[in-house]
């Protein structure tokens, strides 16, 4: 169940619609919700309220209304499902790509919000852990062909075996009170100016 303290802010210029929503979420025991009708200017208000989430629906939209709220999707970096009557593949697929969490076809009912809520926060964390292992595994692949590059010139330039390089850069990092890959970027900086 969804921490009913959090920050919502539901994006809906249909009154109607907007009040299925807000209603929902009221018997869920949200409590800290913000409606926005008017989407002009809508980052800068989205900025303002800083919502932990943001719920969008949007009926029947066109492709340009979409695609600011994908805009908002992809610069507020924040769990968001967006409602749509009817969709199609484009758009589906425009929706993933923008970072939304939940895209909803022809689901906007009262009593599905707040498992709509806690489905778009879950999936908007395991993505983001997802993306987070992403960039720690591209920092460490850099990070260890910098070192291997490093090495490479200590064994080519010293006569060094990789394990005696290897313990050079350890060494010197130690010494110095940094990261091996801080030392190793270094040489291979002196070595391309060198060259």
């Amino acid at each position: 169940m969804s921490d009913s303290k959090i920050n919502i802010a539901v994006i809906d210029e249909d009154p109607v619609r907007a009040a299925i929503l807000m209603d929902g979420l009221a018997e869920a025991g949200h409590v800290n919700v913000v409606h926005i009708d008017n989407v002009d200017n809508l980052l800068k208000k989205i900025f303002a309220i800083d919502p932990d989430v943001i719920l969008i629906d949007l009926e029947n939209p066109s492709r340009d209304t979409l695609e600011q709220m994908f805009q908002v999707s992809r610069e507020v970096r924040r769990p968001t499902a967006v409602f749509v009557d009817e969709t199609d593949r484009a758009m589906t697929d425009a929706a993933i790509d923008a970072g939304v969490s939940a895209y909803i076809v022809d689901g906007l009912k009262k009593e599905r919000v707040n498992q709509i809520v806690d489905l778009t926060i879950s999936r908007f964390n395991a993505f983001n852990r997802l993306q987070n292992e992403l960039t720690e595994a591209k920092t460490a692949l850099s990070e260890r062909k910098i070192i291997e590059r490093a090495k490479g010139i200590l064994m080519r330039s010293r006569g060094m075996s990789e394990e005696e390089a290897y313990a050079a850069l350890r060494k010197t990092a130690m010494n110095e009170k940094k990261r091996i890959v801080d030392i190793a970027n270094s040489l291979v900086t002196a070595d391309r100016i060198a060259s």
